[in-house]
């Protein structure tokens, strides 16, 4: 039988302390080839966020299915005070532990990470900043990807393809980009045009990159409000990213947009001695508050058909290459890009 009036009935939740959500699925379910130096990268990873985030942050880590090791490890990280929720599954696989993550919270931005980002000092201040001169920012990630500028980046498009502040420009940062083609395993993954130019988009005396990819983002949160969908039948990969983290981006018509120098490190699965090298010299951030213009940027497709229709026009073989051109690529840029 139910004894007295539970005092929490009918209270609001108390004024939010944390302003950033950090939200990381972490799925290593053993210890042997593969994943062999797995869980010293996700300490890597951990280590990082402790070294450099502000103190509204919200770090959340979903342990999709790992090994009693990790579960032993993040139960203690979580007691610590390094991690502020800790939500424990079998494997139900990434884009699922995302959404479980994501529940129950309505945070003004969310970065979703995977278990393998070595975050570096000022990365937030970087994002904040692009967040800041554009409105229509919807994912930032906090380094360059050139190959992607044509990837769910429509409405960067349809806004500025005749506008001067959309054009390419001499990479700022191509050490960062050939630190990520080592992570991959892959060397060549950047070709020498995309190490010389990328696409790059300037407002108000601050320049991003066009485009970004999915190791790391930050999203306004509104993105994920009304909830995209419940479940997606892949363990990773498929139309899980694109259907429940791009397309929503771009029916909102937001804009995909990058750091031009890099401010996070792709590990990959093996540890390296520069890890711990950089991990040494990172700095807390002193940031008080995200202070960002509010901008509630929901999935509207039907009213932004025009967005993907300006975009299919622009795309066509001989006018795409003539608007690339126009913005800036050599013509063996372009052949090679």
């Amino acid at each position: 039988m139910r004894s007295g009036f539970n005092p929490n009935k009918d209270q609001l939740q108390q004024e939010a302390v944390y302003s950033h959500q950090l939200l990381i699925p972490v799925y290593i379910p053993n210890h042997e080839g593969y994943f062999k130096d797995s869980l010293e990268i996700l300490k890597c990873c951990l280590k990082s966020l402790e070294k450099t985030v502000h103190r509204r942050t919200f770090i959340t880590v979903v342990n999709n299915g790992s090994s009693e090791t990790v579960r032993d490890y993040l139960d203690k990280q979580l007691v610590d005070g390094g991690i502020h929720e800790l939500i424990h599954s079998t494997n139900i696989g990434k884009i699922n532990a995302i959404l479980k993550g994501l529940a129950g919270h309505d945070f003004e931005l969310v970065t979703i990470a995977d278990a393998d980002v070595l975050f570096c000092s000022g990365w937030q201040e970087a994002t904040y900043e692009i967040f800041r001169a554009f409105p229509k920012a919807g994912a930032v990630a906090p380094l360059s990807f050139p190959t992607f500028f044509k990837y769910y980046t429509a409405p960067v498009w349809a806004d500025h393809w005749s506008s001067s502040a959309l054009k390419f420009q001499e990479v700022r940062d191509p050490e960062s980009l050939k630190a990520f083609a080592h992570s991959i395993g892959n060397a060549e993954f950047y070709k020498p045009a995309h190490l010389e130019k990328q696409l790059v988009l300037t407002h108000n005396g601050v320049a991003a990159g066009v485009g970004s990819g999915h190791f790391v983002n930050t999203y306004r949160g509104s993105l994920f409000d009304p909830p995209v969908g419940k479940h997606s039948p892949y363990q990773l990969g498929g139309d899980s990213e694109t259907r429940f983290v791009d397309q929503p981006a771009m029916d909102a018509g937001a804009y995909r947009l990058s750091t031009l120098k890099g401010y996070a490190f792709h590990m990959g699965n093996t540890l390296e001695p520069w890890m711990h090298e950089e991990l040494e010299g990172l700095e807390k951030s002193s940031l008080e508050t995200v202070d960002i213009p509010w901008n509630k940027l929901r999935a509207k497709p039907l009213r932004n058909w025009w967005v993907k229709l300006i975009f299919k026009l622009l795309t066509r073989g001989p006018i795409w290459n003539r608007l690339l051109r126009s913005k800036g690529l050599s013509a063996n840029q372009l052949r090679n890009y």
